[in-house]
């Protein structure tokens, strides 16, 4: 059997492939797995870095917690060593002041491409961008310890890490928003009630139960998973009579290619 190989190992971020699964793992527990732009960037060059033979990626964290956030430094009047701070961006150009967010943004959004299954193992704190962190994935395996929180509002600020989509979508307008506007937890209870978890297990069986759940995505054929996925994602978007359009145009590539007579 060939061992999993490395690919990318810097900035609190390692990613491994290992055939068909790539694990991307937050790797500074000391700091609770905080995150910085250097963090962003490492996650964005991560999801260039996947090999095609990728299917599933899964997200995890090593200790406690699973991200407690921004770090703080962001908030300090120098912020990173070799970054813009938020004063400088704020006194930028607004041309400017969007390509960073933008830029920031690279790291949560490849999560949901179609060709691949994205599945986040959270535990402990998943709070602001970690909380977005594990919205930006398909599906989310939850320890029991959970604690998710959007805290951007007690700062003057908003969710800005692509996380407001998934969420509106996954609990519905009137919850995100008290969730957004109270910055209150969200335990492994609720979670599950409404959502939010997939599946919520022991902390101890964590690691297990998201393997569990990778290999179950990894049990049907490729190119039908894709498919379905795509479906079900711009189904939001399409009227009832376009999503039958498009199911049936998924069907046939499905059959064609099933009979051997795909392009």
């Amino acid at each position: 059997m060939t061992a999993p190989k490395t690919l990318l190992d810097q900035d609190g971020i390692q990613l491994t492939v290992d055939d068909a699964v790539a694990t991307v793992t937050l790797t500074n527990p000391a700091k609770r797995n905080a995150q910085s732009p250097a963090l962003w960037r490492g996650l964005a060059e991560a999801g260039r870095l996947l090999p095609g033979s990728v299917r599933v990626v899964l997200l995890r964290a090593e200790g406690k917690s699973f991200s407690a956030g921004l770090d703080r430094q962001a908030f300090t009047p120098e912020g990173f060593e070799g970054e813009p701070s938020f004063l400088d961006l704020a006194r930028g150009t607004d041309e400017a002041l969007d390509a960073e967010i933008a830029t920031y943004q690279e790291a949560f959004t490849w999560w949901r491409r179609n060709d691949i299954v994205s599945v986040a193992a959270v535990q402990g704190h998943a709070i602001g961008a970690g909380f977005q962190l594990a919205l930006a994935c398909d599906l989310r395996v939850c320890a029991d310890d959970v604690q998710f929180a959007m805290r951007e509002t007690s700062l003057g600020l908003v969710p800005d890490l692509t996380g407001t989509h998934p969420l509106l979508s996954l609990v519905g307008y009137a919850r995100a928003l008290e969730i957004c506007a109270t910055g209150r937890f969200v335990h492994a209870e609720e979670a599950e009630r409404t959502g939010l978890a997939n599946l919520v297990v022991p902390a101890a069986e964590l690691d297990a139960a998201a393997s569990d759940l990778v290999a179950a995505l990894l049990a049907a054929p490729r190119d039908a998973v894709v498919e379905t996925k795509a479906l079900l994602r711009d189904a939001a978007g399409r009227t009832y009579e376009a999503q039958r359009v498009a199911e049936r145009q998924a069907q046939a590539r499905r059959l064609r290619d099933l009979a051997g007579l795909g392009e």
